[in-house]
């Protein structure tokens, strides 16, 4: 099973590196094609940060793309397609309109559209749905998907332990729920390891930007603790995450690039929002490291097993470090770090970290 999610989270990286430029609107199918084959068609309803928020949705994406490809699917009627959101209003209109188009299995992404996906699901019990970082119990044509976000963050904190020159971190959260806990819990574990490991002292502001769409709102709380002798922030805020990304960009720029500050990636590999010109004209990148959610394996390999009609209606699938359904890039690591964080991995699979579920007061 490892091989096949291997090879799915290799086609997603590709996938990654290409810039989406779509223009969805909310409720309008896009690039609408015709497919011979209407059997298998997949639909994608967003929250409101759409495809292209370089995070959840846009991981989310890549897997269907990937399934189309796979089985000759065009992105359209009886192939695969998005409905975009722009807000938890238009959730249960996304969710019938993709029913009537004939889609058959239909992925809501997000937590906070598992009480539309429920319904929907109520309404075509003949149709497939997918609820992803939440669980709808008691309904056999409903395959909950979670993920083991804290096992990757724990790593990435770790990581951040073994970079920090000023021994100051920052977690910037979306809104607060339990899923965001997940990120949270993890990092700050992996921060406290590391500072023992390296016996130091290493301390964590947190603040929590209330929703995942107000990128002014992160930006202004990265300037907050940037100025606070933060070096690093890790970021686990969607869409608004850009934000921050932006704040380290326009900080840096300031600076020469060898006293840079730095930015935690989330859910996809963020490494190309870190490129920037530092103040000696030198063209550098902040992006010290990206915690990886598979998204993209879960929606292509549902679809797949859809496909093969195996899907698993009525279970609760959990991706983690086991099935690379969560991981972490390499990106800027040092040698040092990124060798306590292999060595992390293991004792994570092996049972001998066992890693929070929600941080520490």
């Amino acid at each position: 099973m490892n091989s096949k999610f291997k090879k799915i989270l290799s086609v997603g990286a590709i996938v990654f590196a290409a810039s989406l430029a779509l223009t969805a609107c909310s409720g309008k199918k896009q690039g609408a094609s015709t497919n011979k084959d209407t059997k298998h068609g997949i639909a994608l309803i967003t929250d409101q940060n759409g495809v292209d928020d370089h995070s959840f949705n846009q991981a989310a994406w890549a897997g269907f793309k990937a399934y189309g490809k796979e089985h000759g699917l065009k992105q359209g009627k009886g192939g695969y397609q998005y409905f975009q959101s722009s807000g938890p209003s238009d959730f249960v209109p996304n969710f019938d309109q993709a029913s009537k188009a004939g889609y058959q299995t239909i992925f809501g992404v997000g937590f906070e559209l598992q009480q539309a996906v429920s319904q929907a699901a109520k309404k075509n019990p003949k149709k497939n749905f997918v609820i992803v970082d939440s669980v709808v119990n008691g309904q056999k044509n409903v395959a909950s998907v979670t993920f083991k976000s804290n096992e990757a963050s724990y790593l990435g904190g770790l990581a951040a332990a073994y970079t920090t020159k000023t021994n100051k971190v920052g977690f910037i959260g979306g809104a607060k729920s339990a899923i965001i806990d997940l990120f949270e819990a993890g990092f700050k574990q992996g921060v406290a390891d590391g500072a023992k490991a390296l016996h130091k002292k290493i301390t964590v502001q947190t603040q929590y930007i209330g929703n995942f769409t107000a990128t002014d709102k992160a930006k202004s709380i990265a300037q907050s603790m940037y100025a606070n002798k933060a070096d690093i922030i890790y970021q686990a805020a969607g869409n608004a995450g850009n934000g921050v990304f932006q704040e380290a960009k326009d900080y840096n720029q300031t600076l020469p690039a060898d006293k840079k500050v730095w930015v935690i990636g989330v859910d996809v590999d963020q490494s190309g929002l870190g490129n920037y010109t530092a103040k000696n004209g030198k063209k550098a990148n902040f992006t010290l490291t990206s915690v990886l959610k598979g998204l993209n394996v879960a929606t292509k390999s549902i679809a797949d097993d859809a496909y093969n009609d195996k899907f698993p209606g009525g279970k609760h699938l959990v991706y983690g470090l086991k099935d690379n359904g969560v991981s972490i890039t390499k990106g800027q690591l040092s040698d040092k770090a990124w060798q306590a964080v292999q060595k992390a991995r293991t004792q994570i699979l092996d049972g001998k970290i066992k890693v929070a579920t929600k941080p520490s007061k």
